[in-house]
């Protein structure tokens, strides 16, 4: 009996640091996916996002409508070439909300976003993620934007 107790332990140790190590490896991407975004490096970023990967934004109107936009990953990759030197564009992650099962996570992000130096917006960001035989691509991206109820600070 406590042979099986010892390997029953271990079977559940076992899973549950593989569970961490896969939200570790997810939120790396994530990180990488912001490392390309705030250095500029569109090949950075694609490194981490599959070929067909789908970007949704939602926001209020200042008429209350609710607003959903598709991009194409080319007209992000274009702005962020196009991003002259003296402009900084700061996304600054609050906390990260990861959940994995199997082959998909999903990664939550609330964060505010600053344009050089001063407060822009908030909201958060939702990232899906898919793993492609060991390595984690994000192939959705949703995000909301607003102006109030921020933390600003």
């Amino acid at each position: 009996m406590a042979r099986f107790i010892f390997y029953l332990v271990l079977l559940i140790t076992s899973m549950l640091y593989g569970q961490e190590d896969e939200e570790l490896k997810a939120k790396y991407a994530v990180d990488t996916f912001f490392e390309g975004f705030h250095k500029g490096d569109t090949t950075l970023m694609k490194s981490v996002m599959m070929g067909d990967v789908i970007l949704q934004t939602t926001y209020t109107t200042k008429e209350g409508k609710a607003v959903l936009m598709t991009d194409k990953p080319d007209k992000l990759f274009e702005a962020i070439t196009k991003r002259t030197s003296d402009q900084k564009w700061d996304e600054r992650l609050l906390d990260y909300k990861i959940q994995v099962d199997g082959t998909m996570a999903n990664v939550w992000t609330p964060y505010e976003f600053w344009f050089n130096d001063t407060f822009s917006h908030c909201g958060v960001n939702n990232f899906q993620l898919f793993n492609d035989n060991g390595t984690w691509k994000i192939i959705y991206l949703i995000d909301t934007r607003r102006r109030q109820g921020c933390n600003e600070g």
